[in-house]
C-alpha cells in the first residue's frame, strides 16, 4: 500500500499541481494510510486534545441539551426520535451521552435511536468496541444513506467540519483578484505554488464588498472549504424535524477577513505541537483550518434551516449549565474533578474562547 507522500507525489508528477483540498484529503483520508484511516489515540498521549478528552461532563451538558430538544421534537412514525452524531472519533462522546442519558432521562433514553455517520472501516471499528451491547445504536456511511432515514431528532458533530479539506486562496492586490495556493512537489520535498483559483474554489468563495477588497494587503491568505458547506447542506436534507449542530473551531461574522489573520489558519498538530508546515509527512500529522461559519450559516440558510445561535462554546456550555442547576440534574453534585472539566470547557484561555457552536433547526 503506497503511503499518502507517495500518492501525492504520484498525482502531481501525472497531471501537475493539485490543490491544497486535494492534498490534505490524501494526508488525511487515503484508504488505509491517511492520518484518520489508522488507528489514533485521542487525548493527553495522541497528537490533539478535544473537549471530549477533557472528561464525560461535556457529553453530560450536551446529553441534558438535546433531551431538552428531544422533548420539543415530533417523533417518527415509529415513535421514535434520533440522535445522529458524525465524525465520532473513537465513540466516546456518544458512550457519554448515552451513560447520561440512561441515568438521568431513562424515559427518553429508551425512545431514542443514536445513528453514527462513518464513512471509515477503520473509525467504525473503533467505535464498535467502544459501544458493544448498547441498545439503539446504529451506524450510516454517509449523509445520503441517512437522508433515506428522515430524521426526526438532532444530528451533530464535534470538531468534524474543521478537518475537512480546504482551498487556500491568497489574495493579489495588484490584478485584484484571488489565487490560489496549490501543491506541487520539489526537488527538496512538497511546495507551495501560485496558480489560478479553480473552479471549485471559484464556486465556493462568497462576495467580498470591494471596498474590503481595496484595503487588503497583498498576498492575504483564506481558507475555504466547499466539503463542509456540501455536507452542511447534505445533512440538512436528512433532517425531517429538529437540531443541526456543530462544535468546532472557527470564525463569526467577518471575522475570517480580520487583518490579524492575513497568514490564514491551516495548522498540523502532532503530539500536542502545533506546526506551520503543514506539507510536512502528509499522513503523519493532524491538519486543520477554521471553519467559515458564516459560509455554513448560509448554506443552512439556503437548505431551509433557522438560525439557533451561533455562540462561543463558553457562552453555549454555561447555559446549559445554569438551565441544568434549575432543573436539579445533578450538576449542583458534581466533584471537584468534574468542576475542573466545566472551567477547562468554558474558560477562554482553554477551549471556551476557541470553540464556536452553531445551531440550526427546522
Amino acid at each position: 500500500m503506497k503511503s499518502p507522500a507517495a500518492e501525492i507525489r504520484a498525482e502531481i508528477e501525472q497531471d501537475g499541481p493539485i490543490s491544497f483540498a486535494r492534498f490534505m484529503e490524501k494526508a488525511l483520508y487515503a484508504p488505509g494510510s491517511g492520518y484518520y484511516e489508522r488507528p489514533r489515540e485521542i487525548g493527553r498521549r495522541g497528537d490533539f486534545f478535544t473537549s471530549v478528552s477533557v472528561g464525560p461532563v461535556f457529553g453530560a451538558l450536551l446529553a441534558f441539551q438535546f433531551a431538552r430538544w428531544l422533548e420539543e421534537i415530533a417523533p417518527s412514525a415509529s415513535g421514535r426520535r434520533q440522535l445522529v452524531e458524525a465524525g465520532a472519533h473513537d465513540g466516546q462522546l456518544a458512550l457519554d451521552v448515552l451513560n447520561w442519558l440512561r441515568q438521568r432521562k431513562p424515559e427518553i433514553f429508551a425512545s431514542v435511536d443514536y445513528w453514527m455517520i462513518e464513512p471509515s472501516p477503520v473509525r467504525r471499528a473503533a467505535q464498535e468496541k467502544k459501544l458493544e451491547g448498547w441498545p439503539n445504536v446504529k451506524w450510516v456511511k454517509d449523509t445520503e444513506e441517512l437522508g433515506a432515514l428522515h430524521v426526526q431528532g438532532i444530528i451533530f458533530s464535534n470538531e468534524l467540519l474543521d478537518a475537512m479539506p480546504v482551498h487556500r486562496l491568497c489574495w493579489d492586490a495588484m490584478e485584484k483578484k484571488w489565487m490560489e495556493w496549490s501543491v506541487d512537489w520539489k526537488s527538496n520535498g512538497f511546495g507551495w505554488q501560485k496558480t489560478p483559483l479553480s473552479k471549485e474554489a471559484a464556486a465556493c468563495l462568497p462576495a467580498i464588498d470591494s471596498a474590503v477588497e481595496a484595503v487588503l494587503p497583498d498576498g492575504f491568505i483564506i481558507e475555504l472549504s466547499p466539503g463542509a458547506s456540501r455536507w452542511w447542506t447534505r445533512a440538512a436534507g436528512s433532517l425531517g424535524n429538529g437540531k443541526l449542530l456543530a462544535v468546532d473551531y472557527g470564525f463569526g461574522d467577518d471575522e475570517w477577513l480580520r487583518p490579524g489573520l492575513s497568514t490564514g489558519t491551516l495548522r498540523a498538530y502532532r503530539g500536542h505541537r502545533i506546526s506551520e508546515n503543514v506539507l510536512e509527512d502528509p499522513g503523519e500529522q493532524d491538519i486543520t483550518a477554521h471553519v467559515n461559519f458564516p459560509i455554513v450559516h448560509t448554506t443552512g440558510e439556503a437548505a431551509g434551516l433557522r438560525i439557533g445561535a451561533l455562540v462561543r462554546q463558553s457562552k453555549f456550555l454555561t447555559e446549559i449549565f445554569q438551565s441544568g442547576l434549575k432543573e436539579g440534574t445533578g450538576f449542583q453534585d458534581w466533584t471537584s474533578a468534574e468542576i475542573r472539566q466545566f472551567q477547562t470547557l468554558t474558560h477562554p484561555e482553554h477551549l471556551g474562547h476557541r470553540f464556536r457552536v452553531l445551531v440550526q433547526e427546522r
